[in-house]
């Protein structure tokens, strides 16, 4: 269902398929559509053009044009539909057993196949017209047979990529038989690409089949066909051209649509179009609904700036205000506002899912299909990017705001050297020569600290450890010279003798070039050691923004300080961690007024969520009612120690 809501949002697919059914429903139901018996002979208007009285003009014999090319699509259509169930059933079946089973079954089906491929096609079906008495029939599923084999070999290929996904182990290690695993997890990934395949040959298949009529190797006459009312216009095309028109007009019609659907169908199931018919792997691919709300009025939810950021002379780089990120009536992101100074490093902390990742994709303005990114300010560098055309953003994007990923092998091509990917985006941000490209693509590998660039350069990404592929992915990331970078976990995949090296390049690099620096993390050492200001996440708010030394000092919000308590360098050896406690409480149970209704980890049974205002003395910092009570049992804790 989502890949036919997809294909029909697209224009043409829609028009193609309107024209197919159009057709194929006038063809079945042709008895009642046809003005005129098939047979039918007006000998007063022999090879008449069109007219009132025969829309599309008559043949030698007076017969209705109109009338026999709905009736002979009755011939051509089962024809074809004959060849296509044979292909499917055949190509889809054996291309599934082989690439699901494997071994000497895979190379015994694949050798059939190698052989049915290498018998030619056309000479095969006159021999079975021959031994089969002129039966159309047997010559279409003999053709389906024979080119079968291109699609087993399709389906084949993408059983065995879907065999080695880790769900299909999943489930073979959940106790799944084979054919469920094949039925229920492989099945759906060839679908598309049979869908496309079908679409295709059908077209190939219809020619076919009119091919034969035209040859006079199908159904006899007077029995129409549209290969044999081809033949008949040829013959009379000295007396009457348009007969050729709507006679050949009708099999080259349905072979276009039939082509096209199936280059539609391709281009959505591999989720390169979207509505409109743009390809997603162009810019267009990230384009989002954006939208400008009003800045949220201080009074109701105070900017949420830490004392850092009002320090005098210090220049803003980006500044986002309000930042949202919905999926339908989903918030992952919610009313985010922070800064960038420039050469500043800042640090995003939180637990997994809190929304760090989807902040930074709402600032690249890349969230995921179907997303709405609303704010009141964006901007970088004073540049509005709200304002900005996606065609625009995409000048923006790697240029002057570059990303680094947390998965560095996934991160780059394996079918291209690393110094070649590098040399593409320096090209592409730069514009200069392929020589010129290649130059700068070995300095910036050079930068990144990698002892050997020539030999780098030369390297699939498979070749390389993971530490080289994250410099790789960072000299990449440089190539377009930001002014602002975003590191989203960039060393999760290595391990810690790696990572730190990693982190002092970041910072030299950082140094060197004046860029900005956004860091997404986990960990607090990270955090300390490289970033300026920490801003920490929870349920997709901001609930502190504070330089790192004083957050990591005085944690002022109760997940803040929840967090740093579960470090386990903090914990002496042999003492559980401590957790976040308290339990979410019922959906019944959340006002509207609350920020945090329904998200709070801190709750207990008496707690009633009710929004405390911000108070003076803690700046920036979104809370609900347990912030007074850490406040009252600190206080209550000092006048007892007293």
């Amino acid at each position: 269902m989502i890949l036919l809501r997809r294909l029909l949002r697209q224009p043409l697919a829609i028009a193609c398929l309107a024209v197919i059914t159009l057709v194929v429903l006038a063809c079945v139901f042709a008895s009642l559509v046809a003005p005129y018996d098939p047979y039918a002979q007006d000998l007063a208007n022999i090879l008449s053009g069109p007219s009132g009285t025969h829309w599309l003009g008559t043949d030698a014999l007076g017969r209705d044009v109109l009338s026999r090319i709905l009736y002979g699509g009755r011939v051509t259509l089962f024809g074809t539909l004959q060849a296509v169930v044979t292909y499917v059933v055949i190509g889809v079946s054996i291309g599934l057993i082989a690439g699901t089973i494997g071994g000497i079954v895979d190379s015994i089906l694949m050798r059939v196949a190698d052989v049915i491929q290498s018998i030619p096609a056309l000479i095969t079906l006159l021999v079975v017209l021959a031994v089969f008495g002129r039966s159309e029939t047997a010559a279409m599923v003999s053709f389906g047979i024979f080119a079968s084999a291109g699609l087993m070999r399709v389906v084949r290929g993408v059983s065995m990529i879907a065999r080695t996904e880790p769900y299909v182990a999943a489930g073979t290690v959940a106790g799944l038989g084979p054919f469920q695993i094949l039925w229920r997890h492989i099945r759906p990934a060839v679908i598309g690409p049979v869908l496309t395949q079908v679409s295709l040959f059908a077209g190939i298949a219809m020619l076919v089949e009119a091919s034969l009529g035209f040859l006079n190797l199908g159904v006899l006459p007077p029995a129409a066909s549209w290969g044999n009312l081809v033949s008949d216009a040829q013959l009379a095309i000295n007396r009457q051209q348009w007969l050729l028109v709507p006679t050949g007009g009708i099999v080259a019609l349905m072979c276009l649509c039939l082509t096209l659907l199936g280059i539609a169908l391709r281009d959505t199931y591999s989720s390169k179009s979207t509505a409109g018919g743009k390809s997603l792997s162009s810019w267009r691919s990230f384009a989002a609904t954006m939208r400008r709300v009003p800045a949220t009025p201080a009074a109701a939810a105070p900017a949420l700036v830490s004392e850092y950021s009002q320090t005098a002379g210090r220049e803003i780089l980006l500044e986002v205000q309000d930042l949202s990120v919905a999926v339908g009536d989903l918030t992952l992101v919610d009313g985010v506002s922070f800064d960038v100074g420039r050469g500043e490093t800042i640090g995003i902390v939180g637990e997994s899912g809190c929304g760090k990742s989807m902040t930074v994709s709402g600032l690249l303005r890349v969230p995921p299909p179907g997303a709405t990114i609303s704010a009141a300010r964006l901007t970088l560098g004073g540049e509005d990017l709200l304002g900005l055309s996606e065609q625009q953003m995409h000048k923006v994007r790697g240029k002057r705001i570059a990303y680094i990923s947390q998965e560095p092998i996934s991160s780059l091509d394996p079918l291209h050297v690393a110094g070649r990917q590098v040399a593409e985006a320096v090209r592409a941000h730069r514009g200069v020569s392929r020589s010129e490209a290649r130059r700068i693509a070995l300095e910036l590998l050079a930068s990144v600290r990698l002892p050997d660039p020539e030999a780098v350069y030369t390297k699939y990404p498979h070749e390389m450890s993971g530490g080289m592929a994250q410099r790789v992915a960072i000299a990449r990331a440089l190539a377009g010279e930001p002014e602002l970078l975003i590191a989203d976990e960039p060393t999760t995949a290595l391990d810690v003798s790696v990572q730190a090296g990693v982190l002092d390049l970041l910072v030299d690099l950082r140094d060197q070039r004046g860029m900005s620096l956004i860091l997404v993390t986990h960990d607090w050492g990270v955090l300390a050691d490289v970033c300026d200001r920490a801003i920490v996440m929870y349920a997709g708010q901001i609930v502190e923004d504070a330089p790192t030394a004083d957050l990591i000092a005085a944690p002022r919000h109760p997940y803040s300080a929840a967090l740093l308590e579960s470090i386990p360098a903090k914990v002496a050896p042999g003492v559980l961690l401590p957790m976040i406690g308290g339990t979410v409480p019922a959906p019944a149970d959340w006002p509207s007024s609350c920020r945090f209704a329904g998200r709070c980890r801190f709750a207990t049974d008496d707690c009633t969520h009710a929004p405390i205002p911000l108070t003076p003395t803690v700046t920036g910092v979104s809370r609900c009612v347990h912030v007074d009570r850490l406040e009252e049992k600190e206080a209550a804790d000092a006048v007892t120690t007293a």
